[in-house]
């Protein structure tokens, strides 16, 4: 599976978020899970842009999730994480993404695009709730 420290990032510092009782900014984030501050920046940003977290402006600001813990799946969070969703193989998510334009006349990718569908599903099956307790 093609995830990222993106993917890693975002779902500890999601994790960090769902677990505190006030708003966590990229700061604390950053020292408490050694995630390279700019890094991180970047990626709470695109989580808040995709309505995962809500950026919460002022003295006590920070990120909060945006809806419950238990409603948020990890299919989605490393989908936002990567920009795309993730994939066991670079010709796995669909038959137009053939890196050789020869998936109509793969014998392999049938069988990629049934463990890609079967790994969407297990992603998309756990929330973060279930990664957070």
């Amino acid at each position: 599976m093609l995830l990222t420290k993106k993917s890693e990032y975002a779902l500890l510092s999601l994790i960090s978020i769902a677990k505190s009782d006030s708003p966590k900014n990229v700061d604390v984030l950053s020292r408490e899970l050694n995630i390279p501050k700019s890094f991180l920046a970047k990626i709470m940003q695109n989580l808040a842009k995709n309505d995962i977290v809500l950026s919460q402006r002022g003295v006590n600001g920070g990120f909060v999730l945006k809806k419950p813990y238990d409603e948020i799946t990890i299919l989605e969070i490393t989908t936002v994480a990567e920009e795309k969703i993730p994939s066991v193989f670079e010709c796995s998510p669909s038959i137009t993404s053939c890196p050789q334009d020869i998936a109509n006349a793969c014998s392999v990718w049938p069988l990629l695009n049934n463990l890609q569908g079967k790994i969407n599903d297990f992603l998309g099956s756990l929330t973060l709730k279930d990664i957070a307790t």
